[in-house]
């Protein structure tokens, strides 16, 4: 297993590489190229500085998140094709620069929905929230003004330019199933798989977030069978997933652990989180510790130990702490405690081998 830790780039990121560098046990830096649009094309002299610039750190770069996938892509247009040579060619650059995994997502519109970015907890710190009833009764455009609140740092998946036509963009999903949109993932990925082969790059699609439909938009990626059936779209190792343990948790019939072991040969990247939910289908996102919440952390390291998980996993959305001011979700003091208690969980599966 490699340490991960995801970081938005220069001037994008109130937390420095020197910084992480002080987190123990961290070996990679999970990146992307944040000013990219979905469908953009990504060079390979950027690739190269942002590469180099890393590596300079002592860091690894294998893990990418997220080249995104352009809306006419998911909605099967005939302008995909365009935009799938261009994410070939991103590929293929990425490829050229030693990456070894690309996360993404299939997510209509939305990367991921939260009502409130700051909501406080009992101990005075913050953290993201999800309210069930709120959600249900906003429009898309009220709840895209909350999210982007925040004017200090980029929100990915959350592009004002993109969403400024938020209600045109819902309206192409009108009538699209959830087998019209596992029909174009299996498309793009029928033309791409063969590139990331070519290329020894696997790409894992993260989970819906959350796993459930907001705004009557499909949703594919969001429990034990969809995930079933993505992998068998194409039989690939290189089509993989991204098991995310804070989107899928957030729905209590997710068993974590039984996904790590069903898809041990699937998952080429991990992200670890944990939420607490509540009866009336809210939640919000907690410490990583797992009494603060209601994902099973502690069985989900030992699962990812026991079937000699290898690649790279990482410390997802933290709170924000000690008045530390830093992108939603993305600060430095929560997520490195949150590495310190995934090493301490997997060093003493280490222990125990011995």
């Amino acid at each position: 297993m490699e340490m991960g830790f995801r970081w938005y780039g220069r001037g994008n990121d109130s937390v420095s590489l020197a910084d992480i560098r002080q987190i123990p046990g961290t070996s990679q830096i999970v990146w992307a190229l944040h000013h990219k649009q979905a469908g953009e094309r990504w060079e390979k002299k950027e690739i190269e500085e942002e590469v180099n610039y890393i590596q300079s750190y002592g860091f690894k770069t294998d893990v990418v998140e997220s080249v995104n996938i352009h809306e006419d892509i998911k909605l099967g247009l005939p302008s995909r094709d365009g935009y799938i040579d261009a994410y070939i060619e991103t590929i293929r650059h990425l490829g050229e620069a030693g990456v070894k995994v690309i996360c993404y997502n299939f997510m209509p519109v939305f990367d991921w929905i939260r009502t409130d970015l700051a909501r406080e907890m009992e101990d005075g710190s913050t953290a993201l929230f999800y309210e069930k009833d709120l959600v249900n009764d906003v429009t898309p455009e009220q709840l895209v003004e909350r999210v982007l609140q925040n004017p200090d740092f980029t929100m990915p998946g959350w592009e004002p330019e993109r969403l400024a036509h938020i209600q045109q963009v819902i309206k192409q999903y009108e009538e699209v199933t959830e087998d019209d949109l596992f029909n174009n993932l299996q498309y793009f990925l029928e033309r791409v798989i063969p590139v990331c082969k070519e290329h020894e790059i696997t790409l894992g699609v993260h989970p819906d977030d959350p796993p459930w439909s907001v705004f009557n938009l499909p949703r594919i990626v969001s429990t034990h069978e969809q995930l079933r059936r993505i992998v068998s779209l194409v039989d690939s190792k290189y089509n993989g997933l991204t098991l995310c343990s804070g989107a899928l948790g957030a729905l209590p019939e997710n068993d974590l652990p039984a996904m790590i072991h069903e898809f041990k040969d699937n998952i080429a990247f991990a992200h670890v989180r944990n939420v607490y939910r509540y009866p009336n289908g809210d939640f919000i996102e907690t410490s990583h510790r797992e009494q603060d919440g209601s994902v099973p952390i502690t069985d989900i390291i030992k699962a990812y130990h026991d079937i000699g998980y290898t690649g790279c996993i990482r410390p997802d959305h933290g709170r924000h702490l000690w008045n530390e001011s830093c992108r939603p979700g993305y600060g430095l003091y929560d997520r490195a405690l949150g590495i310190m208690y995934m090493l301490g969980i997997w060093d003493e599966r280490e222990k125990r081998r011995i």
